[in-house]
């Protein structure tokens, strides 16, 4: 049977199982069940593997850090990597989601696009192969990742202890036609001690979920005399509201959630209530800190008051995306993600970052580094990538950069390729995230010929 035709058999199998991949809350948790990322993505990387066994791959659990499946023979291998673990659902949904609805046409839940989807897609697409008999000269392997969102230390781990390179491979991660730069990405975590006096006293801050998500909600709570109350209750700003409570006052921000590779689609609650925040009568650390937040940061997404506002031609300008923050009478945190242009590095922009944040009382207690990644236009696996995508969609295309990072950056001869096509709508970390049913069979095809054509 052709493998088109083949994989259109199997549309609802393929619905099923990313159904049932949905439903399973993959989303990193140290919660002492021995396995490193969490008892529930452990859970959703054994169901994977379990449906590749069924279809009679030889699949490999590597100390529950990562996963894969093989088909073919040959000394070389090329790789699809995909990833099981997802962002926290956060709020604003307004179908559950973990259920796997599938309705008009569309799979909703988180990971439907990032990246369950094309992760079961990728699978099937290799089922497709093997049904063909086609002749392969090297090795197909989908790597399941369990820990992209988190820090991507699974791929560490598989390199670090001696996995197999692949001589060419992709994850289904990111764009069409095939992306060949990733900006390079910086996650910083920092924290301000505080020593609180005066009539006004945080008690509670919180906002947002993951670095990597704009967040859409953010709140802090005060004590402090009735006088000061009522000149709280006295703010109007736009998508702010507050409200009283036993011993003080409550401020909420509303926001619109993004990727945070593409802050500018979003609108950052925690920087709407910091520069809210601005305007009360604070002191000591508490006002250094939230008057830091707000003239430095704000809703800003470019970084141009921390002074690392920058851009190339090939990537584009640097994104700066204030993604959590908690607090209590003790201390504030922060957690901060931004990515630079491929031309630039991390000297042009970290040391800048981490100055301001100490010069404002900060101490950054954590950072995670991944550099930018570029290939050449004319390299043999942009090339043989882009002319799948032609054949397949009978669209002529150039190959791109994004401000998203994935498993490329950590695994050598792999780009980004699908599975997001142009013109639609960026939906990763979003509410109601979804993929159409339609789009999960085109990536299925798209990536078997993929395979087939890096693999023949």
């Amino acid at each position: 049977m052709n493998i088109n035709d083949w994989i259109d058999s199997q549309k609802d199998a393929i619905t099923k199982d990313l159904q049932k991949c949905i439903q399973i809350r993959s989303v990193y948790e140290d919660d002492k069940s021995g396995y490193p990322y969490g008892e529930k993505v452990q859970k959703c990387l054994q169901y994977v593997l379990n449906l590749a066994k069924g279809m009679g791959f030889s699949v490999q659990n590597w100390e529950n850090h990562i996963g894969w499946c093989e088909y073919g023979n040959g000394p070389k291998m090329v790789a699809v990597l995909g990833h099981l673990d997802v962002v926290p659902e956060g709020e604003g949904w307004s179908i559950p989601p973990y259920e796997g609805r599938v309705t008009d046409g569309k799979i909703y839940g988180r990971g439907s696009m990032d990246d369950k989807g094309p992760t079961i897609a990728a699978l099937y697409a290799l089922k497709a192969i093997k049904e063909s008999g086609l002749p392969l000269k090297h090795r197909i392997r989908i790597l399941f990742g369990v820990n992209e969102e988190t820090g991507s230390a699974d791929m560490k781990f598989y390199i670090k202890n001696g996995g197999e390179i692949p001589v060419m491979g992709f994850t289904p991660d990111g764009e069409y036609p095939v992306i060949n730069g990733e900006k390079g990405l910086i996650t910083e975590e920092y924290t301000k001690k505080l020593t609180q006096s005066g009539n006004i006293k945080l008690l509670h801050l919180q906002g947002g979920t993951a670095h990597n998500i704009v967040p859409n909600h953010a709140m802090a709570e005060f004590t402090c005399s009735p006088i000061l109350i009522e000149k709280a209750l006295a703010l109007k700003e736009e998508k702010v509201t507050v409200s009283r409570t036993g011993t003080g006052f409550k401020i909420e921000a509303a926001g619109i959630g993004a990727h945070g590779g593409t802050p500018w689609e979003g609108e950052n609650a925690i920087g709407r209530l910091m520069l809210s925040l601005s305007h009360l009568p604070l002191t000591g650390d508490t006002a250094q800190a939230i008057q830091f937040l707000a003239e430095k940061i704000g809703m800003e997404c470019d970084g141009k008051s921390l002074k690392i506002a920058m851009e190339d031609q090939d990537s584009g300008p640097l994104t700066f995306n204030l993604g959590i923050v908690s607090g209590d009478e003790h201390k504030i945190y922060v957690k901060i993600n931004y990515r630079y242009p491929v031309s630039k590095s991390f000297d042009d922009c970290g040391p800048i970052v981490e100055k301001a944040f100490a010069e404002a009382g900060f101490e950054r207690t954590s950072l995670i580094h991944k550099k930018s990644l570029y290939m050449a236009p004319d390299s043999e696996l942009v090339q043989k990538l882009l002319k799948v995508y032609r054949q397949q969609t009978g669209q002529d295309a150039k190959p791109k950069c994004i401000g998203g990072g994935t498993y490329a950056k950590t695994i050598p001869n792999t780009l980004a390729f699908g599975p997001i096509f142009p013109g639609d709508e960026v939906r990763e970390h979003k509410p109601d995230e979804f993929m159409e049913i339609s789009r999960l069979i085109e990536n299925c095809k798209i990536i078997a010929a993929a395979m087939y054509e890096l693999a023949k």
